[in-house]
């Protein structure tokens, strides 16, 4: 991200003599198309959650606790292929990185999609854990918090970009600290990780959205690419969103009874 900073004075002027309202209408679109896509994801993913729930789960109690399971739901949250199920969005992610450069970016679009469904079966067991209605006033948290750091992160002129090496190591910690967890069991621990989470991908929302308002500037891309990248970038902003969600849901979502 220095690199490119430094770069930025150098084409800066450029870009400038060549159309600043031309760059600012294309820097627009591009943004837009991030965000569209990125909107269009979580609406699939939630649609697919809350599908695999409605499948899977066979009786609650008046309280909303799951009593008893379909078939289905026995074979994706009791078997062993609830870690196929848990592992397949990460594998989809590892996929999405090693063929984007290859594909178009309706084939880069219609991949993530794809995983965005398979992360909405992985999500699925929010419901089973956690009320409704806390599931949703969670989720307008994370909207209105996501929303007002992207827009910071776009509009800020202090470059974020020396904070970005800080954030990925703290991204690292968390990973390790939370496969420790999973021998530990510690509730406490566990507390201290979704705090931790939160600040994580609340600074990675801020930083990312910069990112990628720097990769259009200075990218000179042509039509396909930027679309391609708009996908790229819908990926990453919809990741920071989705963890944020999820060590909020942790924090302050009501559990069944």
């Amino acid at each position: 991200m220095s690199d490119l900073n430094r770069n930025a004075s150098v084409f800066g002027s450029g870009v400038a003599r060549a159309g600043t309202a031309e760059l600012d209408q294309g820097l627009r679109a591009f943004m837009l198309g991030v965000y569209n896509n990125m909107v269009l994801g979580l609406a699939v993913t939630g649609l697919a959650a809350l599908g695999t729930y409605m499948l899977a789960v066979a009786g609650t109690s008046p309280t909303g606790k799951v009593t008893a399971l379909t078939a289905f739901g026995q074979a994706i949250y009791l078997s062993p292929l609830k870690w196929v199920v848990m592992l397949a969005p990460l594998a989809f992610v590892f996929l999405f990185s090693f063929k984007a450069e290859r594909m178009s970016a309706s084939g880069a679009r219609g991949l993530f999609l794809a995983f965005a469904a398979v992360m909405g079966l992985s999500l699925s067991t929010i419901f089973v854990v956690f009320t409704r209605e806390s599931i949703l006033q969670v989720f307008f948290i994370t909207a209105a918090a996501f929303g007002a750091l992207s827009l910071w992160g776009y509009t800020t002129r202090k470059s974020l970009s020396g904070m970005g090496s800080f954030l990925v190591m703290g991204l690292f910690g968390l990973v390790i600290a939370s496969l420790v967890n999973i021998f530990l069991a510690s509730s406490a621990l566990a507390f201290a990780i979704s705090c931790i989470g939160v600040l994580v991908f609340a600074g990675l929302t801020a930083w990312d959205t910069q990112r990628l308002k720097e990769m259009y500037i200075y990218g000179g891309y042509d039509g396909e690419t930027a679309a391609k990248v708009s996908v790229y970038g819908a990926l990453t902003l919809y990741l920071d969103f989705i963890n944020m969600f999820q060590f909020l849901l942790s924090l302050f979502g009501n559990r069944n009874e």
